[in-house]
């Protein structure tokens, strides 16, 4: 640390004036001792005191803990920054917070200090000059003065120019503060002409924006030029406007270009730009030396080489009714008919794990590219089509392309037209960007494609910051951030398919509203222009139901597809194509299993007993995880309202006893079988001959009155769940 008492005297004053500046000093460094915390947090409003010391980052006050200040015993005030080894005492640092130096600038630091502190100037004290009402000091007078002014041209500072022997300096005037300072936040220069245009010059000092300016050019600068601190100026002028920044032509020009354009966009700029210097112009050459060399500085602007930072928006299009009812011209024809998926359309195809969605997706995307139908979808001619997939190795997709099934005369299209990705291990962030747009570009030899699908979401999946697939933010993020991004980059006009998951789906949720079941679906509904579910809604059958959902056309029925011979058709979801009897047993076997009640009495029958409604509650209660007999005798009746259970009254067709006074009879359930001894034992094999019955029901529970209703064909078994009207067969 330096020592506490620094005192800067002009040893050509003379032995009395060297007095009095000392004793005004003394003043000076006492006053700001006795309020020393106050006069730091004035100076650093981001430092922070700790432990009997003051912290922040540096003499400009940025945040850190580089600098510090001694707040207790004899070293009070005493600084030092340890970045640059730098140190002194407080009149010094107040002096280095202003950019100027206690030794070079003392009369105007100490007059800066007084103020501060409500001192009168001590009488007899060499006075040179007033220098709040005189810019002029040991620099000399100043060459250049530049007004800074609000919108409504109220005056906020003036920033001076001197050139000593040392070189150019420049020094700023708060006038609302009436110090020698910069005014926080830091104004831009020419607001009153900037706050009317649309497009701003952002240029490097005052003197090149006002020879702009005086060309009829809207320009501005930050206070301090280059050495300008970005994030001490307010740079909300330019929120909505068009800047083009042009820099120096010298690496501090460039620095400054890079540092003030991203300020720019952050403060709301339409659109940020960087001029790029004529490489024939000398070095440090700026926009006043191009106006003093007769430059044509405008058409340097409007079309000089540039540096994009942000791009403009486009304009948004508007249409009266009048031009809307007097188009005639024709719609663009589908990417996929009909309305499937139109031209810079985006359809999201959804499916549960394993229920066949990749396989078929692989297959229809192959008929597109082949330009041949594909379960009544339909291309105007073979599409380009590259598929994006990061789930199925090299290996094994190349096995699945060979099973797919193609017309042989479309095999020669869709071999040129359609490209694929082995699995791919990146993520669509900007690096995976960076391979996936030039790939996509590429594939076709130059023509751009007319289909981007994606295989699955999941596998590449950027939310940005926001969070995973299911967060809305996030999947409106990836959407809108990495695959639009995508498209306008290789074709705006092409459609893009994502593969998806879906939750599960229960029935109530699948006749509801099925697409709900998408992952992210609140921001994916909002986004596509087609939804797509394919949906299995029996396991024990390989039938499935597609499921369209469209927001540019009419809607699509629901269709019954099923893999037949290794190729996807179209089948009618209530025939049986194969082994119909069999299937029809797995249907009576399904049902059961819904119920762990249907199950035990279809089981208890193969071992000869049958039960009442209460018979069987009172044997089971606690039993089989059924609970109580109240809770097994409700049970039981709401099957029965569904047609799970029926009854039957015949007891002696089958050997049992009589069912007694009960209002229904002995429980029935679909497909059950009862064995009852067929005579004695057999002396020979020691066992009991068995004869098997299938129990058909003679009466069921009717569903709206729920009195005992006989049935028509015993043979048929109608579930009222599945059907509105009652037992009519």
């Amino acid at each position: 640390m330096m020592a506490d008492n620094i005192i800067w005297l002009d040893f050509n004053d003379a032995p009395e004036q060297r007095d009095e500046l000392t004793s005004d000093t003394d003043a000076l460094r006492a006053g700001l001792l006795d309020r020393l915390e106050a006069v730091l947090h004035y100076l650093f409003p981001q430092g922070r005191i700790r432990g009997g010391k003051f912290y922040v980052g540096d003499v400009d006050g940025n945040p850190g803990k580089s600098l510090v200040v001694e707040l207790d015993g004899p070293r009070r005030g005493l600084w030092k920054d340890f970045s640059t080894d730098e140190g002194g005492d407080i009149i010094d640092l107040w002096a280095r917070s202003q950019g100027r130096s206690a030794r070079s600038d003392f009369p105007r630091i100490a007059g800066e200090i007084r103020q501060w502190l409500g001192i009168a100037v001590p009488v007899g004290t060499p006075m040179r000059r007033d220098v709040r009402s005189m810019p002029m000091d040991d620099l000399g007078a100043y060459t250049g003065k530049w007004d800074y002014l609000t919108p409504d041209g109220e005056l906020i500072a003036c920033v001076y120019r001197y050139d000593p022997p040392t070189g150019k300096e420049y020094r700023p005037w708060d006038v609302r503060a009436r110090m020698w300072r910069a005014p926080d936040p830091r104004p831009l220069y020419n607001q009153p002409a900037i706050a009317k245009a649309r497009e701003v010059v952002l240029v490097e000092g005052e003197k090149c924006a006002a020879a702009l300016v005086a060309c009829g050019i809207a320009a501005t600068t930050a206070m301090n030029g280059a050495k300008a601190p970005v994030d001490k100026t307010d740079w909300r002028p330019l929120a909505g406007k068009s800047v083009v920044i042009w820099p120096d032509r010298d690496a501090p020009g460039w620095d400054y270009a890079e540092s003030a354009a991203r300020a720019c966009v952050m403060a709301g700029s339409a659109s940020v730009a960087i001029l790029v210097p004529p490489t024939d112009k000398p070095a440090k050459w700026d926009a006043a030396d191009a106006v003093d060399e007769g430059f044509d500085c405008a058409a340097f602007i409007a079309q000089g080489d540039r540096r994009i930072v942000k791009a403009a928006a486009p304009s948004l299009p508007t249409f009266t009714l009048g031009e809307l009812l007097d188009d005639n011209s024709p719609l663009p024809p589908d990417l996929i008919a009909p309305r499937v998926l139109t031209p810079a359309g985006m359809l999201v195809f959804g499916g549960a794990p394993k229920v066949g969605k990749s396989d078929f997706l692989l297959s229809w995307l192959a008929h597109m590219a082949a330009g041949a139908v594909f379960l009544g979808m339909q291309p105007p001619r073979p599409l380009r089509v590259f598929y994006l997939q990061a789930e199925v190795q090299y290996h094994y997709l190349r096995e699945r392309v060979k099973d797919v099934r193609l017309p042989s005369h479309r095999l020669l299209d869709a071999r040129a037209n359609f490209v694929a990705t082995p699995q791919l291990r990146l993520v669509l962030d900007d690096a995976g960007l960076a391979q996936v747009i030039p790939a996509i570009a590429q594939a076709f030899g130059g023509e751009p494609p007319d289909i981007i699908a994606i295989d699955p979401i999941r596998n590449v999946f950027d939310g940005g910051d926001a969070g995973g697939e299911n967060d809305n933010g996030a999947m409106l993020f990836f959407l809108s951030q990495r695959v639009e991004r995508i498209r306008q980059a290789v074709n705006p006009d092409a459609g893009v398919i994502l593969a998806h998951h879906t939750k599960k789906l229960g029935k109530k949720q699948f006749e509801e509203d099925p697409f709900q079941a998408l992952a992210g679906a609140g921001s994916l509904r909002g986004y596509y222009s087609t939804g797509m579910l394919l949906f299995r809604p029996d396991e024990t059958r390989t039938t499935r139901q597609l499921i369209f959902e469209l927001r540019n056309g009419a809607g699509i029925p629901q269709r019954h597809v099923d893999k037949i011979n290794g190729e996807w058709r179209e089948v009618d979801a209530n025939e049986r194509l194969v082994m119909k009897d069999y299937g029809e047993r797995l249907d009576a076997e399904r049902r059961r299993k819904r119920d762990a009640i249907l199950q035990i009495l279809f089981e208890e029958a193969g071992n000869g007993r049958c039960y009442t409604a209460n018979q069987f509650a009172e044997s089971f209660e606690g039993k089989a995880g059924l609970g109580g007999e109240r809770t097994i005798r409700e049970r039981v009746s709401a099957l029965s309202t569904q047609g799970y259970i029926k009854y039957f009254r015949n007891a002696a067709d089958y050997g049992l006893p009589s069912s007694g006074r009960t209002k229904f009879g002995y429980l029935c359930v679909e497909g059950m079988v009862l064995r009852m001894p067929a005579g004695d034992v057999d002396t020979a094999t020691g066992e009991l001959p068995m004869r098997e019955h299938t129990v058909l029901p003679t009466h069921y529970k009717c569903p709206h009155s729920g009195a005992s209703m006989p049935v028509e064909n015993p043979d048929v078994w109608v579930y009222h769940d599945e059907l509105n009207d009652p037992e009519d067969s």
